[in-house]
């Protein structure tokens, strides 16, 4: 093979023509001292706060104090292998985290990193860790529900897409177990779940993501994972790295989501432990003075995005719609937008079109901290914090757990701020005084703890309250649906239990539902469709209620009169 001078030298004469210097400038500092998860770097005058950092042994970090003489970064992960004297690089960007369909049935630490020997995560997008929230004018009101599958909160402390509940209580009373149900019973809705495991035990986080695949809830689900044993920095990001995970399928998707961050008060901890090592001024109880903006900033992330629409020819297909779709080029948003939407094409597009929703909006995100009090102290500093937040709370009474009322559900103080928007309406009307009947049934037995002597009419509330306790109970990892719940609740309310020995009520709620199920299809199909007990629908479970009872038999009990006939 011969080569040619000719071609050579215009090869090369083109290149130097084409050549333009780059100067590239980065900010590079020297670790000054290191240890436990803080570094204090020199030389990074111009870094950002929040700025993410590169160690020289590939650790990543976080500029958190800039100081005059020197910058306190947080290092997320290894930071034995950092030593004095080390180059320290300013990125210039925010820290990222990758997102996408790829990380869903993963479990993953707060960078991203797989922890389930499953292999490496293969996706493209990322996106950073901290992130403004929806503005009031994006956002739309909370009215669509977010079922948890158990009854007392369904019925009397409903959550809705978009909404912000708190799970409280002490130690050991079932937040977390609340938490999973609500998981579980997204399977088949469409709903994306993360979970932020914060200073858990790996052990106990394990078992929980076993219990999710067992299940199937992993096919919809995201493990976030900083354990107990982690650095007090990676503790502090993981909420907000879950956070971020959500929020690419809320906003580029469309798709609700459900985050739950178990637990934020040791979140908090883990930013006191950090605001402390950086000498940060201590306030109340040490924390330092802006934990309240740590947990404010982000659980106002969750939102119910507004529904976009637009005009479009009647053939086009709904998957092909798009913000640019529309025929006067025009975006209509939220509940206002739908009305001027409809306006619009009455008046200028009468034939051949219609109003449709953009897919990629009305995404949503509900959020479900969870906040561990001590001695059931509500009103402690981090507690009311969280609560002034949130939408509402479910607290959970050490009391109630250890007498085997599961869930420990405190009606008196456990509120939801959107209520009856958030049910169907067949919950919201069995259910319409259930909150209130409950807190009066508590009054009412302690009252009667003083031994006095009870009027008829009160030991008939009392009697019915024992039984409606009984019925609210529920096995963990059982969630029902809204359906069972409807005809379940509506078997107490209407009085069908009061006859029933209360150690037998779960055991008739049970069969009530199988025998429904079995000899009743069309009431459930109807119950179903319609989302509400109509005229029709109450007179066929009013029916079938009588049916069911008329062969029920309870311990200690005679054959009842149509069981008795069909044996003879």
């Amino acid at each position: 093979m011969k080569f040619r001078s000719e071609e050579i030298s215009s090869v090369i004469q083109r290149e130097v023509e084409q050549f333009a210097p780059e100067v590239t400038r980065s900010e590079v500092g020297t670790v000054l001292e290191v240890g436990d998860g803080i570094a204090r770097v020199h030389g990074l005058s111009g870094v950002m706060a929040g700025e993410m950092v590169a160690f020289k042994n590939g650790a990543k970090g976080i500029a958190l104090n800039l100081e005059e003489a020197s910058v306190g970064v947080i290092v997320l992960g290894e930071y034995t292998q950092i030593e004095e004297g080390d180059e320290v690089v300013a990125t210039g960007q925010l820290l990222r985290v990758p997102v996408g369909d790829a990380l869903i049935g993963r479990v993953v630490n707060p960078l991203g990193e797989p922890l389930d020997n499953a292999g490496p995560i293969v996706t493209s997008l990322s996106r950073a860790i901290e992130s403004p929230a929806a503005g009031i004018a994006e956002r739309q009101p909370v009215d669509e529900p977010l079922q948890t599958g158990i009854k007392a909160i369904d019925a009397m402390i409903p959550i809705g897409r978009g909404q912000r509940q708190l799970i409280i209580g002490d130690r050991k009373t079932g937040k977390t177990a609340i938490a999973i149900d609500a998981i579980l019973n997204q399977k088949g809705t469409g709903v994306i779940c993360v979970y932020v495991a914060i200073a858990q035990k790996e052990s106990t986080t394990a078992g929980l993501v076993d219990i999710l695949r067992r299940h199937g809830a992993m096919d919809y689900t995201i493990v976030v994972a900083s354990g107990a044993s982690d650095p007090a920095p990676l503790q502090y990001i993981a909420p907000y790295a879950g956070c971020a995970m959500a929020e690419y399928f809320m906003y580029e998707q469309g798709k609700p989501t459900l985050c739950i961050y178990d637990d934020l008060s040791k979140q908090a901890v883990a930013y006191r432990e950090v605001s402390l090592l950086l000498r940060r001024p201590a306030g109340r109880e040490a924390y330092p003075g802006d934990i309240f903006y740590a947990h404010s900033r982000l659980l106002e992330r969750s939102a119910k995005l507004a529904n976009r629409y637009v005009i479009v020819p009647e053939s086009t297909k709904p998957e092909s719609v798009g913000e640019e779709s529309g025929v006067n080029k025009k975006v209509y948003v939220g509940v206002p937008g739908a009305e001027e939407a409809a306006h619009d094409l009455k008046a200028n597009y009468p034939q051949g079109h219609k109003v449709v929703k953009t897919p990629t909006s009305g995404g949503s995100m509900t959020a479900l901290p969870i906040i561990e009090t001590l001695e059931g102290e509500v009103s402690a500093y981090i507690p009311t914090n969280v609560i002034s937040i949130t939408d509402g709370q479910i607290y959970l009474q050490p009391d109630l757990f250890f007498a085997g009322v599961r869930p420990a559900i405190d009606v008196g103080i456990s509120v939801s701020r959107v209520g009856g928007k958030a049910q169907i309406g067949a919950i919201r009307k069995v259910a319409g005084g259930l909150r209130l009947d409950l807190a009066a049934f508590r009054e009412l037995e302690a009252f009667a703890q003083l031994g006095t002597d009870l009027d008829k009419a009160t030991q008939a509330q009392l009697d019915r309250g024992y039984r409606m306790v009984e019925l609210l109970k529920q096995p963990q990892y059982r969630p029902l649906s809204a359906i069972d719940q409807a005809m379940s609740i509506y078997a107490g309310s209407a009085g069908a239990l009061d006859d029933i020995p209360v150690r037998e009520v779960q055991r008739f709620e049970r069969e009530f539902l199988e025998f429904v199920h079995a000899s009743r299809p069309k009431l459930v199909e109807d119950l179903t469709r319609e989302q509400k007990l109509t005229d029709a629908i109450l007179a066929d479970l009013k029916a079938a209620l009588k049916d069911f009872k008329a062969g029920f038999r309870h311990a200690g009990q005679a054959a009842a009169p149509a069981v008795a006939a069909a044996k003879s």
